[in-house]
């Protein structure tokens, strides 16, 4: 069993690796001056960076070195970063607070936020294409490309929010509600994962399908957390305005459910992910910890 000790460290070793490649991966691929700025303002040093460190986590489970994961959790976090940025903007949620700051484009402007949320999103994959330190297989390799893209796109993360917006006012059922969390949060959390788990070569569908269910029941729990916390919250402690659902009627499971039925739900979903690793003969004592750690039912 982790000890909190050694799993705080282990977050804190993550979360400077990826403030470390995505400052270098800025400084060397950036010709603007305001643009980079604007790039690091959103990535470097800010937010839980849940994703990239389920890719480091999934990875170092099956055995694959910190180094060849640095890239493809850059990039994961690119795309999530690059994801708030656009979804900041007056036109989507019109927010002027992220991650304890003012949002990228309440300080840059909204051109410049449009902007570098795109290059954030290439950036991403140019990261994972020229991946030099690696010990991947070319087919894994271009099944880790395949995934981020799919996960992040119309099918996942980008469909997620706009079934979403359209969901905005109008009383939908818990199915509904559930598709538009599972694509919006769940499926960039998903692709952590089985990123991570593709690099250090995992080829075992049974293994695959176990970490599926479980990414699949974190990602679910942890925007139900979020949503929760918009309800429930302090913008102090969670570093975002509160209320922002309400305000913009979305139909989110606390407000349509309650607060009490969404720790019900929340603390089923994480139950249910710590059932699906106990089926993996490895050392998943981290991503166990991720779940009572990172995210929690209260």
């Amino acid at each position: 069993m982790m000890t909190e000790i050694v799993f705080n460290k282990t977050l804190v070793n993550y979360r400077n690796r990826i403030n470390h490649t995505l400052s270098e991966a800025i400084a060397s691929h950036v010709s603007s001056a305001t643009l980079a700025e604007a790039m690091r303002y959103s990535t470097i040093d800010c937010g839980k960076r849940l994703r990239p460190i389920l890719v480091y986590a999934a990875g170092e489970c099956f055995g694959q070195s910190l180094e060849t994961l640095d890239a493809i959790a850059a990039a994961i976090e690119c795309i999530h970063c690059y994801s708030l940025m656009h979804d900041d903007l007056p036109a989507m949620d019109d927010d002027n607070l992220r991650r304890n700051k003012p949002t990228s484009h309440i300080v840059f402007g909204e051109a410049i936020a449009i902007l570098a949320g795109d290059a954030l999103q290439a950036l991403a994959f140019e990261l994972l294409s020229a991946n030099k330190k690696t010990a991947i297989s070319p087919q894994n390799q271009l099944k880790i490309i395949e995934i981020l893209a799919k996960q992040a796109g119309a099918s996942g993360m980008v469909g997620g929010q706009t079934l979403d917006l359209l969901a905005e006012g109008k009383t939908i059922s818990s199915d509904a509600v559930i598709q538009i969390h599972t694509l919006k949060t769940g499926a960039l959390i998903k692709a952590g994962v089985i990123m991570g788990a593709l690099a250090a070569g995992c080829d075992n569908k049974l293994e695959l399908n176990t970490l599926d269910q479980f990414s699949s029941r974190i990602g679910l729990a942890f925007q139900l957390q979020d949503d929760l916390f918009d309800m429930i919250g302090n913008s102090k402690t969670i570093g975002k305005n509160t209320g922002q659902d309400s305000k913009h009627q979305k139909a989110t499971y606390p407000i349509l459910f309650g607060s009490n039925e969404t720790k019900n739900k929340i603390s089923v979903l994480l139950n249910e992910a710590l059932i699906a690793l106990k089926t993996l003969q490895r050392n998943t004592s981290f991503l166990k910890m991720v779940c009572q750690k990172m995210i929690i039912a209260d």
